[in-house]
C-alpha cells in the first residue's frame, strides 16, 4: 500500500507527534507498504532523507520550537500523482491538514486523520490564551474529522471526547506504539554516572518537552517540595522548551536546584538509559490525546506518579501501577504521592513493576502498527474510486471546488461556532 502523510511537525523536532509520525512510517516501510512524508522544514534537519518531501516553514513560531508550513509556496501535485497513494494520512487539522484534503480529492483516494493533539489547550502561542481562539481550534478540530473518511483516536478518552461532540467519521482507537522490548534493556548506572546522580538516591524522573501546556509549574512546585522534604533525594528531567528556565526558577527558590539535573533532549540509548536510572515517573500535563512518554517508562518498569486526564487515564492504575490523582489535586498532594512510592515495601514495588511492564506491552509498536494497517485496508476498500486521471476538465474541475467549499465551510462553522457558542466543556464535564 502506497500511503501519503501530511504533518505539521517532524524529525528532528522532538515531541510525541514528530516520533510517533516517524516510527509508524518506518513500521509500515518494514511491512512492505511505501510512505511518503510531507512536512516542513525544521532547523537541524538532514541535507538528504528518502521519502519526505519539506514544505518552506515560519521557525520557532509563536516562541515555541515548532515551525509553521508555508504550504502554498510548493507544488506538490506531480510529486503526488507518481507516487499514486492509496490512503492520506493527515496528522493535523490545519495547515498541511487542508493539503492533505486536497491531495485526497484530487487523487480520489480516502484520507484517514489520527487526532494527536487537543488544539484548544495550546492558545497561549497565540492571541494570548483568548477564550475565543480556543472555541475556534476545538470547533475547527472536530469539523475536519468530518471531512475525512476515518479518524483515529489514540485513546479511549478521546474517542469518547469526538463522540461526544458528535462526530460522524467512522473512529478507531489506535494508539502509538512503544517498542517494548527497547526500553527494557536500559543501564541506568550510566546516566546517574553522567549526571553525578548517586547511585543509591531515590530519583524522580521525568521525559517531555518543556513546554507550558505541560503544566511543568505544578510539576516544579510539587517536586521542590518533594525534595524539601527528602534531603537524600534527586530529580532528573529529560527534555527542552520553553519552560526550562521556569523550572529552574522554581527549584532555585526553594534551594534545591543543586539535586535537579536537566539533561536536555536525549535519543536513542542515552534515552533509554535515562529511563533505567529512574526510580518513580512523574507527570502532570493534562493536554495529552496518550502520552507516550508513560508507555515508555512503563516499559522500563518505572511506575508513573500523575495526574488524572485524557490519554493517562487509560496507562496509569491508582496503587496498581503509579498513583493516579485528580486532575485538582494540590501540588503537596503530588509530592506526598512521590514520597510514597519510596515507602513501598519490596513487594509492593515488584508487584508495581511488573503490572507496569503488562501495561506497556498492550502498546507494542508491532500490535498498534498492525491494527493501523487494517484500519487502512478497511477505509480504502470501503472508498468509492473513479479514474480520476481520465477526468475531464470539467469534472476535475467540480470536485475540486466541491473540496475547497467543505474547507471553507468548515473555517467558516467554526467561527460561528466560535463567536456564539457557551465555553467548551472541561475534560471533568464531558
Amino acid at each position: 500500500m502506497n500511503v501519503l502523510m501530511f504533518t505539521n511537525t517532524f524529525t528532528p523536532h522532538v515531541g510525541g507527534v514528530a516520533r510517533s509520525v516517524s516510527e509508524l512510517a518506518h513500521q509500515l516501510r518494514q511491512a512492505g507498504d511505501s510512505v511518503l512524508i510531507v512536512a516542513p522544514e525544521f532547523e537541524g534537519m538532514p541535507s538528504q532523507e528518502d521519502g519526505v518531501v519539506r514544505i518552506p516553514a515560519l521557525q520557532n513560531f509563536g516562541g515555541s520550537d515548532f515551525s509553521v508550513p508555508i504550504p502554498l509556496t510548493t507544488n506538490l501535485s506531480d510529486i503526488i500523482e507518481d507516487f499514486q497513494p492509496d490512503i492520506v494520512h493527515s496528522h493535523h487539522p490545519f495547515l498541511l491538514g487542508d493539503s492533505a484534503l486536497r491531495a485526497a480529492s484530487s487523487t480520489e483516494t480516502p484520507v484517514i486523520f489520527t487526532y494527536h493533539t487537543r488544539y484548544e489547550l495550546y492558545g497561549h502561542y497565540v492571541a494570548q490564551d483568548s477564550d475565543l481562539l480556543k472555541r475556534l481550534a476545538q470547533s475547527l478540530s472536530i469539523g475536519y474529522c468530518d471531512l475525512c473518511d476515518g479518524v483515529i483516536a489514540p485513546s479511549d478518552s478521546i474517542e469518547r471526547f469526538l463522540r461526544a461532540h458528535s462526530v460522524k467519521t467512522e473512529i478507531a482507537t489506535i494508539p502509538t506504539g512503544v517498542d517494548t522490548a527497547v526500553f527494557c534493556n536500559g543501564v541506568g548506572a550510566h546516566t546517574r554516572q553522567i549526571f553525578s546522580i548517586p547511585t543509591k538516591a531515590p530519583l524522580v524522573g521525568h521525559v517531555g518537552r518543556l513546554a507550558p501546556e505541560k503544566n511543568l509549574g505544578f510539576l516544579a512546585a510539587s517536586l521542590a517540595l518533594f525534595l524539601n522534604q527528602n534531603a537524600e533525594a534527586h530529580v532528573l528531567i529529560v527534555g527542552d522548551g520553553p519552560s526550562r528556565s521556569h523550572m529552574l526558577e522554581i527549584f532555585r527558590s526553594v534551594n534545591v536546584d543543586d539535586r535537579v539535573r536537566f539533561s536536555g533532549v536525549l535519543q536513542g540509548p542515552a534515552l533509554v538509559d535515562a529511563y533505567a536510572s529512574m526510580d518513580v515517573f512523574a507527570f502532570t500535563s493534562c493536554s495529552e490525546t496518550q502520552g507516550l512518554v508513560l508507555a515508555e517508562a512503563m516499559a522500563a518498569s518505572v511506575p508513573v506518579v500523575a495526574l488524572d486526564a485524557p490519554g493517562v487515564r487509560e496507562m496509569v492504575r491508582d496503587r496498581i501501577n503509579g498513583r493516579l490523582l485528580s486532575a485538582t489535586a494540590e501540588e503537596t498532594e503530588f509530592a506526598s504521592a512521590v514520597a510514597g512510592q519510596f515507602s513501598c515495601n519490596i513487594e509492593a514495588r515488584k508487584q508495581q513493576q511488573e503490572v507496569a511492564r503488562q501495561t506497556a506491552a498492550r502498546f507494542s509498536i508491532s500490535s498498534t502498527t498492525d491494527q493501523m494497517r487494517s484500519f487502512y485496508n478497511k477505509i480504502e476498500s470501503g472508498h468509492k474510486h473513479t479514474e480520476y486521471k481520465h477526468d475531464n476538465l470539467w469534472t476535475w474541475s467540480k470536485r475540486a471546488v466541491s473540496n475547497e467549499l467543505d474547507i471553507i465551510g468548515n473555517i467558516a462553522h467554526a467561527a460561528s461556532n466560535a463567536l456564539f457558542s457557551p465555553p467548551a466543556k472541561s475534560d471533568e464535564q464531558q
